[in-house]
């Protein structure tokens, strides 16, 4: 029989068990800072009927679905998180209380081109508030501080979290007089950053038809380096929308020392509009500082009507998503991810030198009651082979069982880090352990 060669498909991140053991850190930190906010898990398929997927995104979704045949059923594997969250909300609506808080760490799909930074199969770290008919404004300020908490409990410290409002552009689009290409303006000023002031001036005019003067007057607001509610004010009293957006960023804005972010780590920046339609009010953008080039990875925003497709219900939230696979392969291949992380299966080999391994097992379970990962060695191989592979998958401590250690009623323990020996009753020896255990295990996925 031929052999087929293994592979892996482009575009899907497929580690070795030391690389999952950042990884699942990571995605563990996460999870517990959302859970620090009243965040409940949820966990929805990765299959849905493809008209559920579709029923908000239209042609560019389509392009990038998986669609799947079954029978007479057309499925897809899903693109994001939040369309599922908006038919889980619609089908269970009388079940749930509002505002619902819930998050969700999973895989989703795209059917795009495979290159740096993007995958075709993909982590995302999602948190959304929920409302019944009303969401305040207060939800899309706390949003910020989950950003903050997310990545400082990572150990990341340069980053910055850019914040903008749908309203204040719209709203502004009106007032210059070119509010009915709002949608097409809003897509193309989010790209100031990627192509610049000169290329963006030049797509206003050549491919958006504006004047030089219109071109030149969204360029002055949405690329204003001062005090952003100084130019915010020149505006005000002409559109209410308008206004109504630069309420909401006050107030955000007002609200964020108390949430605990500090003012070196977020920014207004009227650039930001996030490119799907349906964000309405509080958009969020983040970028690493020294990685600019890799985009943002974080965003979300205020949207007014989630479940609209699904349900009569007015259903408003807001939300992030952390590309946790894209975050993961910038820090892994910057050389971020901190060596002295555990990353072993285990915090401790024991090594049985006697035929009778009982005693061996005894001590395995009275280290796992006390929530110690614990091996036995039981491969009959030379000793110097033994300790060769917990020195290999970087076991922290080895301990030695013969007939020396049963005589004497002790243990004896080797650190890995330095070589060190110790013999010593094994009550003592797996407190010693333990407390070593949970420092290592307290440090930080990323230096």
């Amino acid at each position: 029989m031929e052999k087929i060669k293994p592979r892996t498909l482009s575009g899907f991140m497929e580690l070795l068990p030391q690389k999952q053991v950042y990884f699942n850190s990571m995605a563990k930190r996460i999870c517990d800072v959302f859970s620090l906010y009243g965040f409940t898990a949820l966990d929805t398929p990765l299959m849905e009927a493809a008209e559920v997927l579709l029923a908000k995104g239209g042609g560019e979704t389509e392009k990038q679905l998986y669609l799947l045949r079954k029978g007479d059923a057309d499925l897809a594997l899903r693109y994001e998180l939040t369309a599922s969250l908006a038919k889980y909300v619609a089908l269970n609506f009388s079940k749930l209380s509002f505002p619902f808080r819930r998050y969700e760490i999973g895989k989703v799909y795209r059917g795009e081109r495979a290159q740096r930074g993007r995958f075709r199969e993909f982590y995302q770290a999602d948190i959304d508030i929920i409302g019944d008919g009303k969401l305040d404004v207060l939800n899309e300020a706390e949003i910020p501080s989950v950003i903050y908490k997310c990545f400082t409990s990572l150990g990341l410290k340069r980053f910055i979290i850019r914040i903008n409002n749908r309203k204040v552009l719209s709203g502004f689009f009106d007032i210059v007089g070119v509010g009915s290409i709002a949608t097409q303006l809003m897509r193309a000023v989010d790209k100031l950053d990627k192509i610049g002031r000169e290329k963006l001036s030049a797509m206003l005019v050549d491919e958006l038809a504006l004047t030089n003067s219109k071109a030149d007057e969204i360029l002055s607001f949405v690329a204003f380096d001062g005090e952003p509610f100084e130019i915010l004010e020149k505006y005000k009293g002409k559109n209410e929308s308008f206004d109504h957006g630069v309420q909401e960023l006050a107030v955000v804005s007002h609200h964020l020392k108390g949430f605990g972010v500090p003012h070196s780590h977020f920014m207004i920046d009227l650039s930001i509009a996030r490119g799907l339609d349906y964000y309405t009010g509080t958009v969020y953008e983040t970028y690493m500082t020294d990685f600019p080039q890799t985009g943002a990875i974080c965003s979300g925003g205020r949207y007014d009507n989630l479940a609209e497709c699904y349900t009569d219900r007015n259903l408003p939230g807001v939300g992030l998503s952390i590309g946790l696979t894209r975050l993961f392969s910038v820090l892994d291949e910057q050389n971020m991810l901190n060596d002295a992380i555990l990353t072993s299966p285990s915090d401790v080999l024991i090594i049985p030198m006697t035929d009778d391994i009982s005693n061996a097992i005894s001590l395995a379970t009275e280290m796992r009651e006390v929530g110690l990962r614990v091996q036995i060695y039981g491969e009959s191989k030379k000793f110097k082979v033994k300790v060769a592979y917990a020195d290999k998958l970087g076991i922290p401590f080895v301990v030695f069982l013969g007939e020396d250690e049963l005589k004497n009623g002790v243990i004896t323990v080797k650190d890995m880090s330095n070589g060190e020996q110790t013999s010593a009753s094994a009550a003592l020896l797996i407190s010693g352990i333990n407390e070593k255990v949970k420092a290592l295990r307290n440090i930080n996925p990323i230096k």
